[in-house]
């Protein structure tokens, strides 16, 4: 399989990348910034420089490859959401969708699918309701950059291409995102739940979230939004509780929501709200999870 991905050097993309690579696909990653990722050019992998915003220098690619996949997107949770910080998260992820339409719209061929990236952010905080594909989306910030970065790319279903909506949960890796930050504080014998502990945390191990990426790539009946998370979310309480057992360390300590909020802003919305998000439509057309269970998953994760 010929496969373009945007975002392919962060942790998703990264460990996507290894399993394409696995099976001999052809992989092209669009980049920032080229010369910082050698090793992946030294491993077969093909880096095109792209701006993030435009189809320039690149565009005639998509005419190539049998699949794209788009992760591109600033991070959201790697600071205090300042105004001008929150219209770069946004930004990010719908001038990449928009460059990707404008390639896929002059191509000579489409590729057949596309999978667009986005979160479980999508449905707001949630409480208690079960939120499944069909749940509407929430109104605060997180929920409306996801709803606009899913439409980016919505255009490409009226020129032939199968487009699927991944609505990711959190992507527990030891290789980086939020577990190495979750474990420090259990390593210093300082861990407990966050704010109330109440609050639902979708998750969903890297192996899971790669497989149910070349799940939904490679099934041609796939299309529209799917939730990437494990089938029982835990409340947060429940999963600082498995992941101190998993590291032989005491999860007594609760951080106090205020603290958080005046420590994060804004952004303490990742920590103190959740979402009790399903993979409803993944388990329907037969994905079966490597790990389900969290206390699974963790032991070996950590």
């Amino acid at each position: 399989m010929r496969v373009l991905i945007t975002g392919g050097t962060g942790l998703i993309g990264s460990a996507l990348i290894r399993s394409l690579r696995d099976s001999n696909s052809e992989i092209t990653v669009l980049t920032r910034s080229p010369d910082r990722h050698q090793g992946l050019m030294q491993s077969g992998v093909r880096l095109v420089r792209w701006d993030g915003a435009t189809a320039e220098g690149w565009g005639h690619l998509v005419s190539q490859v049998d699949a794209v996949v788009n992760l591109a997107g600033e991070g959201i949770a790697d600071g205090r959401w300042s105004t001008a910080r929150k219209e770069r998260i946004r930004e990010s992820r719908v001038r990449a969708g928009n460059a990707l339409v404008s390639a896929i719209r002059d191509a000579e061929s489409v590729p057949k699918t596309l999978i667009q990236s986005s979160a479980v952010g999508y449905y707001g905080p949630g409480a208690d309701e079960i939120m499944t594909e069909q749940t509407s989306p929430g109104e605060d910030f997180l929920a409306n950059v996801c709803s606009e970065w899913e439409a980016s790319t919505a255009e490409v279903e009226a020129m032939g291409v199968r487009r699927v909506v991944i609505r990711t949960g959190v992507v527990l890796s030891s290789e980086g995102g939020a577990l190495p930050r979750m474990t420090l504080p259990f390593r210093l014998f300082a861990g407990g739940p966050l704010g109330s502990g109440k609050q639902y945390f979708p998750w969903i191990h890297i192996a899971d979230e790669v497989a149910a990426i070349r799940f939904l790539m490679e099934n041609e009946r796939a299309s529209g939004p799917y939730n990437l998370a494990a089938p029982n979310p835990p409340q947060n309480r429940d999963f600082v509780r498995d992941l101190g057992r998993a590291m032989g360390r005491p999860s007594l300590l609760p951080t106090p929501s205020f603290a958080l909020q005046a420590l994060f802003g804004e952004m303490s919305t990742v920590l103190l709200d959740g979402q009790r998000a399903v993979p409803a439509r993944l388990e329907e057309d037969g994905y079966a999870f490597v790990f389900p269970e969290t206390v699974a998953a963790l032991r070996d994760l950590v």
